[in-house]
């Protein structure tokens, strides 16, 4: 099964989101990450927080959601609030669409204490997200209960 997190700018949550993804993912199960206007490189502290977390970030790179124009995704959750008002691209055909709604990290100011703060809450939920959906029982799931399932996740 595979997944595309997108974002806007596919620098921070949909990066940090597809690195989690794939850290705790079983065979079968992969995550990519896209933006509707990508910003054509990933926030170096989104990199930072990955590491500090031993989440590889080997390939993670920011980049529009027509480099999947060829290999859909069966799922499409979007992490940020602008992307989650856009039309999926047609290319994208069936995929299941769900928003998992996620404060940018990127936005917060003050000390960097308080900055790291934000980046590793992010992940925290991130994480915590990324743990329910890999219990799931999609094999007992249809595209209606998946969905649900999908929406209260976003909710976690």
């Amino acid at each position: 099964m595979k997944v595309l997190f997108m974002c806007t700018a596919n620098s921070c949550r949909s990066i940090l989101s597809e690195a989690m993804f794939n850290h705790l993912a079983p065979a079968g199960f992969e995550a990519v990450s896209a933006g509707s206007f990508p910003k054509g490189q990933v926030l170096p502290r989104s990199l930072t927080t990955l590491q500090a977390a031993g989440i590889a970030t080997d390939g993670l790179s920011s980049k529009g959601n027509d480099a999947f124009a060829s290999s859909p995704p069966d799922i499409v959750i979007t992490v940020c609030d602008k992307a989650a008002g856009e039309a999926c691209p047609v290319y994208f055909g069936p995929a299941l669409k769900t928003h998992w709604g996620l404060e940018d990290p990127s936005d917060v100011t003050g000390s960097e204490a308080h900055i790291n703060t934000a980046f590793n809450a992010t992940l925290t939920t991130i994480e915590t997200r990324c743990r329910a959906f890999f219990q799931l029982p999609f094999e007992r799931l249809d595209a209606a209960a998946l969905k649900r399932e999908l929406d209260r996740i976003g909710t976690l």
